[in-house]
């Protein structure tokens, strides 16, 4: 159950600036769905705008991953994070977004063997090799 009111449409009509953000949600998706992140940061309208511009500036613009690979990554992330509704709402993107079954069960197969590696190296304190080591910008 949620924490905050998820504002309804009728409630969002009625603020200009959630107004504003919903339309252009369903705008760029081309989808008259708004999700219920964005219903919950309703409460704070300025929070709203600005996470949606953030969001729609790395997720909806251009990008040299590809929707589905962006997607995917930010399942993996969510994962790591334990946010379940974010797995749930960046797997059905990814899907839309041509994720494949196989390509699921993959990343599923990298997450997994990512966090048993993480959690193996963090335990052991093992330091990385010199030749992994990222050099200075310059």
């Amino acid at each position: 159950m949620s924490t905050v009111k998820l504002w309804t449409d009728e409630e969002a009509a009625a603020d200009p600036v959630v107004a504003r953000v919903f339309a252009d949600i369903r705008a760029t998706r081309k989808s008259d769905f708004v999700n219920n992140l964005w219903r919950g940061l309703a409460n704070h309208p300025q929070l709203l705008e600005a996470t949606w511009a953030r969001l729609k500036a790395v997720m909806a613009g251009d990008t040299v991953l590809g929707p589905a690979v962006q997607e995917m990554i930010y399942i993996a992330v969510s994962t790591a994070n334990a946010c379940s509704y974010c797995v749930h709402s960046h797997t059905a993107a990814a899907r839309a977004k041509g994720m494949s079954d196989a390509q699921h069960a993959e990343l599923m197969a990298i997450i997994g063997l990512a966090a048993m590696t993480n959690g193996l190296v963090t335990a052991m304190h093992i330091p990385p090799n010199q030749a992994f080591m990222v050099p200075e910008a310059l």
